[in-house]
């Protein structure tokens, strides 16, 4: 079923370089075959290369990272003077030259995947170290030799970097005002961590989009966003508590959304995609905020939602 009525627009575009860490909101935002370009391009591991997020180490919230504006760019490419800024509480500025350092660090893992990465050098290591108070480093994806790809159940032929999973995570406005409708204290949609947040369309709509055109891209949806505990943590405090999963299980669990799963008492908020135009890429293209939605295909109900 197709609709070539504007459904929604893109209000907000939020990439992540560093995983775990604070976003950047920007205008517009170029795409790659990975993602946006510079999501997720760096991580934070521990003394045996596993990744480090805010799962275990909440104070990554706090973390803050700046791009030159020229980085976001459509075609631009980094010289010696471009570095990616981070600072922290406490912390002295760190910069990172953009341009790819030549030591690699093996044994990296994120989840199932395993391989080698770009090492950023020992004044990374030591800043981080210093702040998360155990021994770490922070490596940068490396897309010259390496190559992770996405679960081809579901979307074959794709690939990411540090994502967790998908290359992009959408949520709708709508979605979040009928969560902070029942929380006793409405929470921000950055504990959610979209990459597209839109408007104008219905809440939860997005769990049934198959295929979707922004601007001038389309996007398949893959999986509903299974919510792990990274959303109770407040990402202004760094303080975990108990909601909003607490009450998106009570309408949002893969119980109550009666999939077509065996329930897991799993918790969904957000619509994963992957930029179908990526595999037969032949230059970068850009979204940014205000382009319209156009909805290509969707499904009836939750018994044909991917989960």
């Amino acid at each position: 079923m197709a609709d070539s009525k504007e459904a929604a627009q893109v209000v907000s575009i939020t990439i992540y370089p560093l995983k775990s860490c604070r976003g950047i909101s920007v205008p517009e935002a170029a795409l790659s075959s990975t993602g946006f370009r510079w999501d997720r391009s760096w991580i934070v591991v521990n003394s045996k290369g596993r990744a480090c997020t805010q799962r275990v180490e909440p104070s990554l919230a706090l973390v803050e990272v700046e791009l030159p504006n020229e980085a976001l760019s459509e075609g631009w490419e980094p010289n010696p003077s471009s570095f990616l800024v981070i600072r922290a509480p406490g912390m002295d500025v760190l910069k990172v030259p953009l341009a790819e350092p030549s030591e690699v660090a093996n044994g990296v893992s994120v989840w199932e995947w395993s391989g080698s990465a770009l090492d950023e050098g020992d004044e990374a290591s030591n800043w981080f170290s210093k702040y998360l108070g155990k021994p770490s480093r922070l490596v940068r994806f490396n897309e010259a030799s390496q190559s992770r790809p996405t679960d081809p159940n579901y979307a074959s032929g794709y690939k990411i970097k540090f994502n967790d999973a998908y290359p992009f995570l959408l949520i709708s406005q709508k979605s979040l005002d009928v969560l902070n409708e029942q929380l006793k204290e409405p929470v921000s949609i950055n504990r959610f961590r979209p990459n597209i947040l839109i408007d104008g369309s219905g809440p939860f709509c997005e769990d049934l989009w198959k295929d979707v055109k922004i601007g001038e891209n389309t996007f398949h949806s893959t999986e509903l966003c299974y919510r792990c505990k990274v959303p109770t943590i407040n990402q202004e405090t760094a303080e975990a508590g108990l909601e909003p999963s607490e009450t998106l299980m009570k309408f949002r669990s893969d119980k109550v959304l009666k999939t077509n799963k065996k329930p897991q008492g799993r918790i969904y908020f957000g619509q994963m995609l992957v930029w179908e135009d990526s595999v037969a890429q032949e230059k970068r293209k850009t979204i940014k905020v205000g382009d319209p939605i156009y909805v290509l295909k969707m499904v009836s109900s939750y018994d044909d939602v991917s989960v």
